[in-house]
């Protein structure tokens, strides 16, 4: 009887309990600097990039998530209101390139996308979470292997969060919800943008 109740508990820990939720960088706050290469094999260096006004900082969690292809596409329809607005975009994802591709086919994302490579930039801007037990059995019944995809081995996500940063390099807005279903509007990024001329 024991051991079956040891196996109950086991079992319950392993499919139901989530990790620690993460925690947002908050308005005033650094903004850490990160150097990467984008889907074009061009060179990403933030603090580099703030030298010429503001950038928008966007996590999502992969082309597998309808939420993440749809606020991509709608960066993308507005992205030139976006960078006459002064401001420049940068998305990030744990996902390797061949991913990374299908975003932007079901996106038409034209501007930078970096692949997080074991989550370095997501872990310094506290948005990465461990997909628990129970959400692994149900994505994996879709079909969406969240290691496979980054190369990984910790299914580790990002918060789908945005940051927008001003050129000085203070986190000037933000938007970070665990719910993925709700991210920032381009009409909310566009009206921050206003605000910082």
């Amino acid at each position: 009887m024991k051991q079956l109740a040891l196996f109950i508990l086991l079992f319950f820990l392993f499919f139901f309990v989530q990790a620690q939720n993460p925690e947002p960088l908050f308005i005033g706050d650094k903004a850490p600097n990160f150097l990467a290469l984008d889907q074009f094999e061009h060179r990403f260096s933030l603090k580099d990039r703030l030298e010429n006004g503001p950038v928008i900082v966007v996590f999502y969690r992969g082309q597998w998530c309808p939420h993440c292809n749809r606020h991509m596409s709608h960066i993308q329809d507005s992205l030139q209101m976006i960078l006459d607005a002064g401001a420049s975009v940068i998305a990030i994802t744990p996902e390797k390139g061949a991913k990374i591709e299908k975003t932007m086919e079901k996106s038409g994302a034209t501007f930078s996308i970096i692949y997080d490579e074991n989550h370095r930039i997501m872990d310094k801007y506290h948005v990465t979470f461990k997909l628990g037990g129970w959400k692994r059995f149900i994505y994996g019944s879709a079909g969406i292997n969240i290691n496979k995809a980054s190369g990984n081995k910790d299914n580790a996500l990002p918060v789908p969060a945005t940051y927008i940063i001003a050129q000085y390099g203070i986190i000037f807005s933000s938007h970070f919800n665990e719910d993925y279903t709700e991210r920032m509007s381009v009409k909310e990024m566009l009206e921050v943008l206003s605000k910082m001329e």
